[in-house]
């Protein structure tokens, strides 16, 4: 290799291996915090969690590694380009062609990388997620049960426990509804209870010690029950799903794909799903070729759009190959297209493209693609651009002309880098689902729904990455074009100088919360509730028309009901369990087919009037004393409201909303470690724009002059740490290891002394 094919390489490598860091470490964010925070706080040993998210990364490779190699060559030739060494080469008589064999080694690594990822890597690695986390389940499934919050995963099950010991162990104060067919409608109390699981004989037990059972029979009469130890089985296809980690299509390799076909085929069963698996593996690393052409076209320009205008060409082109790639699946289930060719077809498709822009490059050097505007519309875009500006001007009379240009590149950049990075997020979200909408148990529609409806977090993610990407890009290329030097030589200090970038901060961190307050726990609902649906589970979407268990306020009654309407405000089927402080005996029980609110006051309550209906009130032992029927009563029961709002995850709830049942349950005696890590990080996680911008300003300074790629690639180091260090706190926090305060800032204070002394001891 000559000395202009190694610069070439080098040129490509670096962003290359920075756009894999960045566009893998933000496909695996989501899993991380779903999986890894859950799974130590469950106590679950180090080892085994870092082998789980190592088993993540092949899947995230094989599509990052074409992407990144995209990226690689839009940035490393778009530089070239910028700083006209292009042209001096094309001077010297270096074609565009001869350029090609660098490119050609770094694409034919990439294919060859990718190939072995999907023929061998990812196959084994997704098969050894399944069995960690089939091991886990099945030996900790009594951690799926959370405290005070009603669990019905359990086929006709329905479990309620007041808490969870941070070791573990099984839960106390537990209460349990049998409604399994068969078999007379039961309601257990009991001390303590566990989940026992068989895993060789496949067996899964519910062990209540020191339990009651409270039964009425078919004639009416009411017998309770006492049990030092009782052992209730359970349906084991909750806990072991379809007999174990089942391999599927992308699991296998090609010897058991083919295996799978001459079944299906010997079936009688459509195999086009199999057939184009296969052709999977070799025709998505062929992208990589693809785009190595399409990748020299395209940077080898004079724009000047700089580093991180690269994400947006790049993923407009990534969009244009992995779409077509998984629509391909629903044309061959269909039978418009043969297997083979809706694998090939983007490959086709854009190869073509590819060597048409490489013949068209050729030719016109490093001119730009320009689109043809029209002149109308050319001048009306430049004259509200100048509207735009003179009113930005006027509306902030305080800004001096450093502030404006400091925020507008800042601004800028930030805004690059969201949307680049909620491309990534929404190319692997359709990736993950749009194979459901092909094998027929979603819609487009449904798609589209949950693409909205994640789309706020989403941006709740990209936020803190956006803002922490434009100070460390800002600040290196100033640093880098002396700008930076020339300010402090005229008197204007880093402190002065980073004034806007931290108002912008303050400003992020602000919407963050905003989101929080707002949109964010309402979208969130839904788009779970759609996703639930698409992967074919039920919908839980957590709203008074599923939430058919609720908790008083005080915690010393359940009330349970099929369903509430809101106008009428009437509880249709109500049954209600009152139990003494303890909850370990039931103090009174009634069952009523109507319960309409009357709308008088008593106290924290308000007074029901129930319709056809039982009481049965029960001793200091908890056996029963008397029994009323009655066609009309009236009873003190929650608001109205109260039987609409939202369920307790934090995940669903507002500050505000998470607030007032934090000290709803607290007031009641309840433990609410849980619930206060939640609230705490509510407030803390905001300010990760803030520290991250201190933090970004002076280590950008010292990075030096190596520009925005130095600061991209400090960016990578600074989230990961930070992220990492989040969860690792969180989890602390929700097993009670640390007090909840001190887990959710303690990653802002770490940091924050971080950013301190970088700010004291920076040249300023």
């Amino acid at each position: 290799m000559r000395i202009i094919d190694r610069y070439v390489i080098r040129q490509v490598l670096m962003p290359f291996c920075l756009g894999l860091a960045v566009f893998t470490f933000l496909l695996i964010i989501p899993t991380l915090i779903e999986y890894a925070e859950n799974l130590v706080a469950k106590g679950v040993a180090t080892p085994i969690v870092l082998r789980l998210m190592a088993t993540l990364v092949p899947q995230a490779l094989a599509l990052t590694i074409p992407m990144s190699l995209l990226l690689g060559l839009l940035i490393g030739f778009g530089r070239l380009s910028a700083d006209r060494e292009f042209v001096a080469l094309q001077a010297c008589g270096v074609s565009l062609a001869r350029l090609l064999r660098p490119v050609a080694v770094v694409s034919l690594a990439c294919w060859a990388a990718t190939f072995y990822v999907w023929l061998d890597l990812m196959p084994r690695s997704n098969q050894a997620f399944r069995e960690i986390t089939f091991n886990v389940i099945a030996a900790s499934a009594e951690y799926d049960v959370k405290p005070r919050v009603f669990f019905t995963e359990f086929p006709n099950l329905t479990i309620y426990v007041r808490d969870i010991p941070p070791s573990g162990g099984g839960w106390n104060g537990v209460f349990m509804a049998d409604t399994r067919p068969n078999s007379p409608s039961a309601v257990y109390l009991a001390d303590h209870g566990r989940v026992v699981i068989d895993r060789e004989k496949r067996t899964v037990a519910l062990a209540l010690d020191r339990a009651v059972r409270h039964t009425v029979d078919a004639t009416g009469k009411y017998q309770v029950g006492r049990f030092e130890h009782l052992v209730l089985s359970v349906d084991p296809d909750r806990v072991f799903p379809q007999g174990g980690p089942v391999k599927g299509d992308n699991e296998m390799t090609i010897a058991e794909l083919r295996a799978r076909i001459a079944e299906n085929e010997k079936a009688g069963v459509p195999a086009a799903n199999q057939y184009l698996a296969i052709q999977r593996k070799f025709s998505i690393p062929v992208a990589c070729l693809v785009f190595g052409l399409i990748g020299i076209a395209l940077g080898a320009t004079n724009r000047r759009d700089g580093t991180l205008g690269s994400f947006v060409l790049g993923l407009l082109v990534v969009f244009a190959y992995y779409i077509p790639l998984y629509i391909g699946p629903g044309l061959a289930n269909s039978g418009m297209m043969p297997p083979w060719l809706a694998a090939w077809a983007p490959n086709f498709i854009l190869g073509a493209l590819g060597i048409a822009l490489f013949v068209w490059r050729g030719r016109v050097a490093d001119q730009p693609i320009r689109l043809p505007i029209p002149a109308v519309l050319s001048r009306f875009t430049a004259s509200r651009a100048t509207r735009v500006r003179a009113n930005a001007v006027i509306a902030v009379p305080g800004l001096r002309i450093l502030d404006r240009y400091v925020a507008a590149m800042y601004i800028r950049i930030m805004l690059l880098s969201g949307v680049a990075m909620a491309g990534i997020f929404y190319i692997s979200t359709f990736i993950d689902l749009s194979d459901k909408v092909f094998r027929g148990k979603a819609t487009w529609a449904m798609l589209g729904a949950y693409l909205w409806y994640a789309t706020p977090q989403y941006v709740y993610y990209i936020i803190p990455l956006s803002v922490l990407l434009a100070s460390l890009v800002t600040v290196s290329v100033l640093t880098k074009n002396s700008e930076l030097t020339v300010l402090k030589a005229c008197g204007v200090s880093l402190y002065r100088f980073a004034v806007p970038m931290v108002l912008c901060a303050v400003i992020a961190g602000g919407t963050l919360f905003a989101l929080d307050e707002s949109v964010l726990g309402p979208a969130n609902r839904r788009a779970e509730a759609i996703r639930s649906v698409m992967k074919g589970l039920p919908a839980d979407t957590r709203d008074s028309l599923s939430r058919q268990w609720v908790m008083n306020r005080a915690g010393t009654a359940i009330y349970h009901f099929n369903y509430f309407d809101s106008r009428q405000r009437q509880l249709l089927s109500l049954e209600t369990y009152r139990f003494n402080p303890a909850m370990d005996r039931l103090t009174e029980r009634t069952v009523a087919q109507r319960a309409t609110d009357v709308g008088t006051p008593m106290g924290a309550q308000v007074v029901w009037r129930l319709d056809q209906g039982w009481t049965r009130d029960f001793d200091a032992q908890g056996e029963p004393r008397s029994f009323a029927q009655f066609d009309h009563v009236e009873k003190p029961l929650e608001p109205p409201a109260y039987f609409e709002s939202d369920a307790p995850d934090a995940r669903f709830m507002s500050y505000t909303q998470l607030r007032d049942y934090t000290a709803r349950i607290q007031a009641g005696g309840l433990d609410v470690l849980g619930q206060q890590v939640a609230l705490a990080r509510k407030v803390a996680f905001p300010f990760i724009t803030l520290i991250m911008t201190l933090i970004a300003v002076p280590f950008a300074v010292t990075v030096g002059r190596s520009g925005a790629m130095a600061g991209i690639g400090v960016g990578i180091g600074l989230a990961i740490a930070y992220w990492t260090t989040i969860s690792v706190f969180a989890a602390l926090g929700a097993g009670g290891l640390i007090a909840p305060l001190l887990a959710a800032w303690a990653p802002n204070l770490l940091f924050g002394t971080g950013a301190g002394y970088l700010l004291l001891t920076v040249k300023t």
